[in-house]
């Protein structure tokens, strides 16, 4: 068992955070990497373990035209601030990894400059991919070369030549000794030649045990990068996107079905690397059509297969936006003090310190349990992790669930609510957008007064009133019972919609008491296809 397999992250912009200049002039270093050392505290106080952070070392702009590998941005400070707020962190039980961007460099990297002299008695003329010395470009350099995304500013490094895949394995081993690394993100894994990695794989097996290697990859099969000769972990893009989507469309059916497809994609010992935004990606309080929802989002965070990351400010539940085509207000800086009643005052970062409470107190379960679902409908997903049972709602009003469920008392350990199973099901209530973890409460679970209490103003919907015609005879009308549509005898695939939604309310029926609201969540989905999903997912 490795320190990244238990962890819960806690990511990191630093140029932005700090509130660094947008472009590097390289004048004399600015400490603005110490006044990162409070938030050190702050990742503990939220239950993180874990800390990535990047890109730092020393660019032109965003951080990731790299000019110089082994020296930190001069805009955050000097290598002996880095080497101190590594050891900071460690002092406090935090783990530190470094962005790695070893796909390509920047214009003012060492070796390109070599080139831009020499041209084509350069040592380096084969350090980067196709250089042509009858091309031309932008930048009227006299050749062209092969970039990253149409960008000529980020200049492809040529990763199949042995000089250039010696020189990264030497910056994996100085960031170890000279700053005690714990692991690296490889920035645009999904592009890396795969002997390139495992390479990379290699050195990190040499320098450090347990030194963890976690590529950034959009697409695809994740195991073909996530395995035993290359790379660790990857990002979970398909989660992230299903995590804000499934809630936006209330369809839960789109998250059970990512979360089975990535399950059978890398074997159990793999973590994939989850998240619901990053310093690329739009903040999920600003992707959430409703914000309540942050609560069922962050719950399935924290409790779903896979390692579990925050992007620094979205415990606060701060927003942004891609604007112009710029990351900048996805990147901002944030005065620690002016947050600081949030971890009483705002529910957003009360949840996150409760769900890394429970992480932490549960990790056994929420880690190396077993993953099993245990109930699914377009707004209510159940599922069980070890001993735990989690379950979150999507809708907007209070909704009831039976799920199977070990005899004897179960607690909630987001809402302090104590239950009694008999006869191997547990039937509980969820606010609105909301959920809860069921764990077995066998007297020493503390719920009297529970973690945290979370709130939110729901979103208003406005509803326009239905137009019909009046009763002839208002009294016998108001007596009168809802015509009940009788569930026949045929497949779900044959029956009409009506019969779908008699049929659903059925099977609720059988599991327990079938609210108002569980009614007009079944009548307001008219769509077949849905249905018929529903009500298969109640099984036999």
């Amino acid at each position: 068992m490795a320190w990244y397999d238990e962890a819960v992250f806690y990511h990191i912009y630093p140029l932005g955070l700090t509130g660094a200049p947008r472009e590097n002039d390289y004048s004399e270093p600015v400490h603005r990497l110490n006044t990162l050392i409070p938030w050190i505290d702050h990742i503990k106080k939220l239950g993180f373990t874990a800390l990535y952070i990047g890109p730092l070392f020393q660019s032109v702009g965003h951080g990731y035209e790299t000019t110089d590998y082994r020296v930190l941005d001069s805009r955050l400070g000097t290598n002996d601030d880095l080497t101190a707020f590594v050891r900071t962190c460690h002092e406090a039980g935090i783990k530190v990894i470094f962005d790695g961007v070893f796909n390509h460099t920047g214009r003012d990297f060492f070796a390109f400059k070599d080139i831009k002299e020499k041209r084509e008695g350069s040592a380096y003329r084969d350090w980067y991919c196709n250089v042509n010395f009858w091309g031309n470009n932008e930048y009227n350099d006299g050749f062209s070369y092969d970039n990253w995304g149409g960008y000529n500013l980020l200049v492809k490094l040529n990763q199949r030549n042995p000089a250039v895949r010696d020189y990264i394995c030497d910056v994996i081993r100085f960031w170890v000794s000279e700053f005690d690394v714990d692991g690296i993100r490889l920035d645009a894994a999904d592009v890396l030649d795969f002997d390139f990695m495992k390479a990379l794989r290699r050195t990190a097996d040499e320098v450090k045990p347990d030194f963890w290697l976690m590529g950034e990859v959009i697409h695809g099969d994740y195991s073909r990068w996530a395995n035993e000769n290359t790379l660790h972990s990857v990002t979970n893009y398909a989660l992230h996107k299903a995590l804000y989507s499934g809630h936006n469309d209330h369809n839960y059916f789109e998250i059970a079905h990512t979360v089975q497809r990535t399950n059978s994609m890398v074997p159990s010992h793999i973590k994939l690397y989850n998240f619901v935004d990053n310093h690329d990606v739009e903040r999920i309080y600003t992707k959430l059509m409703n914000k309540a929802h942050f609560t069922p989002v962050s719950i399935l965070l924290y409790t779903l297969p896979g390692i579990p990351s925050v992007y620094y400010g979205s415990e606060f539940g701060i927003e942004g936006r891609k604007e112009r085509g710029s990351d900048a207000s996805l990147r901002p800086y944030i005065s620690l003090d002016d947050h600081a009643k949030d971890y009483t005052e705002n529910p957003c970062t009360a949840l996150i310190a409760s769900l890394g409470k429970i992480h932490s107190e549960w990790k056994n379960d929420l880690v190396w349990g077993d993953f099993r679902q245990l109930a699914l409908t377009n707004q209510q997903y159940a599922f069980s992790r070890g001993r735990l049972i989690v379950a979150v709602n999507n809708s907007d009003g209070e909704a009831w669930m039976n799920v199977e469920a070990s005899d004897g008392a179960y607690v909630g350990l987001l809402s302090g609510r104590h239950f009694e199973v008999s006869g191997g099901r547990l039937n509980i209530s969820l606010p609105g957008a909301g959920g809860d973890i069921f764990a077995p409460d066998n007297g020493s679970v503390q719920s009297e007064e529970p973690a945290c209490v979370v709130k939110f103003e729901p979103v208003p919907v406005k509803v326009e009133p239905v137009k019909s015609e009046e009763p002839k005879n208002p009294e016998s009308a108001t007596k009168a019972e809802p015509e009940k549509v009788a569930v026949p005898d045929i497949p779900y695939d044959l029956m009409t919609v009506e019969q779908l939604q008699a049929a659903i309310l059925a099977k609720m029926a059988k599991n327990g008491p079938v609210t108002d609201q569980m009614r007009r969540d079944v009548e307001a989905n008219i769509w077949h296809n849905s249905l018929l999903n529903w009500v298969n997912s109640f099984g036999n």
